[in-house]
């Protein structure tokens, strides 16, 4: 078992462990159900390693990253309601299950919750640890206005589009390194240059899941073309039409103005995208985060980096 797999196992354990209140259950079923569902653990694992380039003993930091765990779940619920989107991790979302007003209030518990178990640190690192969660926790909901003021709109550039990223996705994964490299009492410089890492793999991380959504293994059993059917505006799309002809323009913006759910509409565009060289372009931006963030991976002081190399690596070679 490598390293990661060790820390993910403690985070599971603790995840599953994890006492709510009895009553009302209404409040805490819903919270325990969408913790309790299978996932990645990506923005506390990166916190766990990071603590852990400065310091090996993770009961120390423990709270904070399921804090994180808590507040990341927290957007997702919220984040379903907003799309009015049926499944998430494969099974029913929160208000789908419920209803619309259990997940809201779920979601704030769950938002209260975050705030405690991150407060619990070392009194001489809490100030710092709340100023960057505070921070980061408002730029992710900056994040989510982004991106359903770009639903509405017919002229959202590449560089709005990375924006939007950043604030809804990779922030709170450098969040999570710097709060982790604060606890573990790394210097002001690494917990910089941390921080910088965490945005850049985030970007090359959400760009990797837009890659996937449309040109992903669907042996995996995760059906492709999900954001072309809901029209979502992702890097692909505005490359494409920032790339096309007239006529080819045309026709993108046609289909995807056009609420029809067809596998027909998913090939067509997909179709448009391989012509472009869509992939490629992807592909190219998502390897120049990626080395952006491995400089200042590289930068920072510790000697005990591989098992963080290691897990961004595999993030973006994910096939799902």
């Amino acid at each position: 078992m490598n390293e990661i797999d060790k820390i993910h196992n403690l985070l599971e354990k603790k995840i599953c462990d994890f006492s709510y209140p009895k009553t009302p259950e209404l409040l805490y079923a819903p919270i325990k159900y969408i913790m309790g569902l299978k996932a990645k653990r990506i923005r506390p694992l990166f916190l766990l390693i990071s603590y852990n380039l400065y310091k090996s003993d993770l009961s120390n930091v423990i709270s904070p990253a399921l804090g994180i765990e808590f507040f990341h779940n927290f957007t997702l619920l919220h984040d379903d309601i907003m799309d009015n989107a049926p499944l998430r991790r494969g099974s029913s979302t929160v208000h789908k299950k419920w209803d619309k007003n259990i997940a809201i209030l779920s979601g704030d518990a769950m938002m209260i919750q975050a705030y405690k178990l991150i407060s619990q640190v070392d009194s001489h690192y809490l100030e710092k640890v709340l100023d960057v969660f505070s921070k980061t926790a408002n730029q992710v909901c900056e994040g989510q206005q982004f991106d359903m003021d770009f639903e509405n709109s017919n002229e959202v550039t590449l560089s709005e589009y990375i924006r939007m990223i950043q604030f809804k996705t990779a922030v709170l994964l450098a969040a999570a390194l710097k709060i982790g490299a604060i606890i573990g009492g790394a210097n002001e410089k690494d917990q910089n240059h941390l921080y910088e890492f965490g945005i850049n793999i985030g970007l090359a991380f959400q760009l990797k899941d837009d890659l996937l959504d449309v040109f992903g293994n669907e042996s995996f059993g995760k059906q492709t073309g999900g954001d072309i059917l809901s029209n979502k505006k992702t890097f692909l799309y505005l490359k494409a039409l920032q790339l096309a002809d007239k006529i080819t323009k045309k026709k993108l913006q046609d289909y995807y103005s056009a609420s029809t759910n067809s596998i027909n509409k998913v090939n067509s565009v997909k179709t448009i995208f391989s012509k472009l060289n869509i992939d490629k372009h992807t592909v190219e931006l998502m390897k120049s985060y990626y080395i952006k963030g491995m400089k200042h991976l590289d930068a920072v002081e510790s000697k005990n980096k591989a098992t963080l190399i290691y897990f961004a690596n595999k993030l973006m070679d994910r096939t799902s």
